[in-house]
């Protein structure tokens, strides 16, 4: 009975550990720890996530690409930005006439993004930094991404609210969202279908468009308003 007991306890202690460290990346242990493992885990994240160039390209590139087409020398900014697969995707879409701000709050998964995109002529901004805290004023951003990122922050609300603030009226907005029965492993985090999208109406936003993207994400476009719209 005890050693049953003993194997209990320890299958119990193998699925917690598993939920905090690998499940939900260290989100519940606080942002320290998730900014640790994204620095242990940076030099082999892009070969983790395995992404393709022609998928990143259809989804991400070429949508922001189309976009921006009308915006004189528009201005991105990218949150929780990693090894910098946002401003990859949309530089190798076509010509960017613009600049790119990329944000993360990981050392190193920032020079792995510094490296990716040192043939880009300085077209992008990499800046370590927490992304409830921007320091950019109002307004700066022709469109502000942030993908595969909210659900691990533990005040993604802030972070919400931050993105808009600094995003330009009629600017666009581009959020990934984890769906399905991953979001269940993520409880009290801002996840799963229609959540984000009323959260992102409360705050005024626009014209908000939910495509299926991957099995656990679904991506949300929105827009601004303009102040000057009734």
């Amino acid at each position: 009975m005890n050693g049953m007991l003993i194997v209990i306890a320890l299958v119990a202690l193998g699925t917690l550990l598993y939920w905090l460290f690998v499940a939900t990346e260290g989100t519940y242990l606080g942002a320290g720890v998730v900014t640790l493992l994204y620095d242990a885990t940076a030099s082999r994240y892009d070969k983790i996530k395995d992404l393709s160039y022609i998928a990143e390209a259809r989804y991400l590139g070429l949508p922001l690409a189309e976009v921006l087409g009308d915006v004189q020398s528009p201005r991105v900014l990218d949150v929780a930005a990693g090894t910098g697969r946002v401003p990859l995707a949309l530089l190798r879409a076509g010509e960017m006439e613009g600049s790119i701000v990329a944000v993360d709050r990981s050392p190193r998964m920032l020079r792995r993004a510094r490296a990716a995109l040192s043939d880009c002529d300085g077209a992008v901004a990499l800046v370590q930094a927490d992304a409830g805290a921007l320091s950019f004023g109002d307004n700066s951003f022709d469109c502000v991404t942030c993908l595969e990122a909210l659900e691990f922050m533990p005040r993604a609300g802030e972070t919400l609210r931050e993105m808009v603030r600094v995003l330009k009226s009629r600017g666009v907005l581009l959020l990934s969202n984890r769906v399905g029965i991953d979001a269940w492993f993520f409880p009290g985090r801002l996840c799963g279908r229609g959540r984000l999208e009323r959260s992102l109406g409360e705050l005024g936003l626009e014209r908000i468009e939910t495509q299926r993207w991957q099995v656990h994400y679904d991506l949300i476009w929105a827009r601004k308003p303009s102040a000057s719209d009734p």
